[in-house]
C-alpha cells in the first residue's frame, strides 16, 4: 500500500502534468485529482505514462457557484449525465481508476435521493465498458452545508438500491471523523463496499499527523483488513507549499515509494 497525491490539494502551484512529476519525485506511489478538464487529456496521460503513476480517480465537475454538485439536484438530470459522460471520457482517455459522482447541496428529501440513484445507475452503465469505477463520497455539513451525503450507513443504502458492482464510496477519514467518529469499525462494518481510502488532519485539513487521528495506528487496521490499494492524501498543506510538509510520510517508510523530498 502506498500513497496518492491529490492534486487538487497538492502540488498546485505547478501545471497538473508537472505536478503528476512532482507527487513521483517526493515519494507517491500514484495520484487523484479534482477537475482536470482544462488540461488536455494527451498532456496527462503523456505524464503519467512517463512516471507510471496510476490516476486513481477525478471528480465531475461541481456545477454552478455553490452547488458542490449536480447528480442530486432535482430538475437537473440533463447536466448532471452531461458532466457524468465528460468525466467518464476523460477518465478513459487518461487511464484513471474511478469517477467521483458529487452529489451536490440538496434538501435532503426524497426527489433528491431518487434524482442521485437514477444518475448513479446511469453513471455505472456508462463508466462500467471502460473499467471505470463510479465512487460517491460521504461529505462533512460542517465544511459543506446542506450536501446530500454526509454519513456512511446512507452511501451504504444508496449504493445497495442502486445495486451495481460499479459503484462504491470513498471512505474519507477527515469528513467521517468530523461527521461519525469510530472509524475502524465503520470501515470493518463496510469493507466490502469501500473503492478508496483519503486522509488528512482533523479537524484543520493539515497534514495527517497531528489532530484527533494517529494515521499509523487507524492505516495499519485498515492494511489487517485487507486494504492493499493506495491511500489518497487530500489534504492543505498549513504552510502553503506541499514540500514544506511531507515530513509525515517518515512515519509509513514501507508506504512510501521511490523518490526524495
Amino acid at each position: 500500500m502506498m500513497f496518492s497525491a491529490n492534486l487538487g490539494f497538492l502540488f498546485t502551484e505547478l501545471a497538473l502534468p508537472d505536478a503528476v512529476r512532482a507527487a513521483k519525485r517526493h515519494g507517491f506511489g500514484a495520484v487523484e485529482c479534482h477537475f482536470p478538464y482544462d488540461i488536455p487529456a494527451r498532456a496527462l496521460r503523456a505524464a503519467l505514462d512517463e512516471t507510471g503513476l496510476e490516476m486513481i480517480g477525478l471528480n465531475t465537475v461541481p456545477g454552478e457557484a455553490g452547488e458542490f454538485g449536480l447528480c442530486a439536484l432535482p430538475g437537473r438530470g440533463a447536466e448532471a449525465r452531461a458532466a457524468i459522460a465528460q468525466a467518464v471520457e476523460y477518465a478513459a482517455a487518461i487511464g484513471a481508476k474511478n469517477v467521483h459522482v458529487m452529489a451536490g447541496r440538496t434538501d435532503g428529501g426524497g426527489a433528491a435521493e431518487a434524482a442521485f440513484r437514477a444518475n448513479l445507475a446511469h453513471a455505472c452503465e456508462l463508466a462500467a465498458p471502460e473499467g471505470i469505477g463510479i465512487l460517491i463520497e460521504p461529505i462533512n455539513r460542517r465544511d459543506v452545508a446542506g450536501y446530500h451525503l454526509a454519513h456512511l450507513e446512507q452511501a451504504a443504502e444508496t449504493c445497495a438500491a442502486v445495486g451495481h458492482p460499479g459503484l462504491r464510496i470513498m471512505f474519507d477519514c477527515y469528513h467521517l471523523q468530523i461527521m461519525q467518529g469510530d472509524l475502524i469499525r465503520r470501515f470493518e462494518a463496510h469493507r466490502g463496499l469501500i473503492g478508496h481510502v483519503q486522509i488528512a488532519g482533523v479537524p484543520d485539513r493539515g497534514e495527517p499527523d497531528g489532530g484527533e487521528l494517529h494515521y499509523p495506528n487507524l492505516i495499519a487496521a485498515l492494511r489487517e483488513m485487507g486494504w492493499a490499494a493506495p491511500v489518497g492524501a487530500e489534504y492543505r498543506p498549513r504552510s502553503g507549499r506541499t514540500e514544506d510538509g511531507l515530513s509525515w510520510m517518515d512515519a509509513f517508510p514501507q508506504e512510501r515509494a521511490g523518490g526524495t523530498r
